[in-house]
This record gives C-alpha cells, structure tokens and sequence, in this order.
C-alpha cells in the first residue's frame, strides 16, 4: 500500500473528460523543436490553423510537422508471482525502479518492442503474455504500452541503461521508488489482476509529477 500522503482524491472517471487548454498546460514541443521543414527545408512558424485548437509548426507552403506523443512499450516481467523490475542508470529518474522498456522503433510491432527492450534491460527472455494497460503522461509527450510476459530464459542481470534487476512480490513494491506514474498505474493493474486482489487502480486522465 502507499504511504497515506500519497493516496491521491477520489475523482469522477466516468464524467466528461475536462476540456484543457492545451496550447498552455501541455507545450507544443517535444524534445527540440525543428526550425525547418522536412518536406521542403523552408522556417516553419507556430501558426493555429483554421478550425485548430492549437498551434502548429507550418512552413510558407503550408506544410504541417506534426509533433505527436512518442509510443513507449514495456513489460512487468513475472516468475512464480513475483514481477521483475530494473533500476536505472540513466537519467531521467535514475536511482529508481522502473518496468524494461523504451521507445517503439520503426518497423516492429508493439509486443517486439517490448520484448526487445525487456531483454536489452534486463537480460531476461521472455514471453509477451496479456496487455496490462495503456497509460498516458501528456506533460511528457508520452503514451505507454505496458504488458504482463512470462520470463522463458535468461537470467536477471544489469545492462548499459540499469545498475540492478530485482524481483518483487505483490506486497513488496518498493512504491516510493518508483520513476513513473505509469508505472505505479500499471503495478496498481496488475496487482489488481491478481487473485483475491481489489478493483483496478484508475490512474488521474492528467498526471504531473514525473522527472523531466
């Protein structure tokens, strides 16, 4: 259970989505902003479009770059009930735990990605089993792909982006060490799945919080 600082308010999950004013609260960029168009290399502008409800990056010629959320895909790795988590080396959040997983490349599936990153992480072999959830960091420019795989080979060790691989039991979840609010919305999920367990944990529509 978390501490009870950390409970947060009950919120209405089944009323209107609040409308946000997106062009403030969530910025346009993500990462570093491009200053020229790819189609035609000409500067491109913020610029809200006719019928828009933000701005956009648009060049002379009209041409949009679109800056979208990135596609992030994971596992929580289980053996003998016990979920496998990693601890980062690297920044952001490094020091805490997280689930193995990165950004999906092109050319490969949702359940590739994850697996090829639960293995880079890791060093774990593993079966891509049920979907757990998807989860999203707006502020981040972040949607999450979280799935459950059963380990089939490899042994838990370190890599380049982790300095430890460790195996926890439901009710040993290291909660005030964790690097993202996706993961606690997907560790909440799965515990939740679990026999004699409570109803799922619905995580916030917006969260803030997470490192930069």
């Amino acid at each position: 259970m978390l501490p009870a600082d950390r409970h947060r308010p009950p919120r209405d999950y089944h009323g209107v989505v609040p409308e946000l004013d997106a062009s403030g609260q969530f910025p346009l960029t993500i990462g570093e902003e491009p200053r020229f168009c790819p189609a035609c290399a000409q500067p491109v502008v913020p610029r809200t479009l006719e019928a828009d409800h933000r701005p956009r990056l648009v060049c002379p010629s009209g041409h949009v770059t679109w800056r979208n959320p990135r596609l992030v895909v994971g596992t929580l790795p289980v053996s003998a009930g016990r979920v496998y988590l990693a601890r980062r080396s690297i920044e952001p959040a490094a020091g805490l735990w997280s689930y193995p997983g990165g950004f999906l490349e092109s050319g490969e599936s949702a359940q590739e990605g994850a697996r090829r990153e639960t293995e880079e992480e890791t060093q774990l072999r593993v079966e891509i089993g049920r979907l757990i959830g998807v989860y999203s960091r707006p502020h981040a420019g972040v949607v999450t792909i979280l799935y459950e795989a059963a380990i089939v080979g490899g042994r838990p060790d370190p890599a380049s982006e982790t300095s430890e691989v460790r195996a926890f039991g439901p009710d040993e979840i290291p909660w005030d060490e964790l690097a993202f609010t996706t993961l606690e919305s997907g560790l909440r999920d799965w515990i939740a799945s679990l026999p004699g367990r409570g109803p799922r944990f619905e995580p916030e529509l917006y969260v803030e919080g997470d490192p930069e």
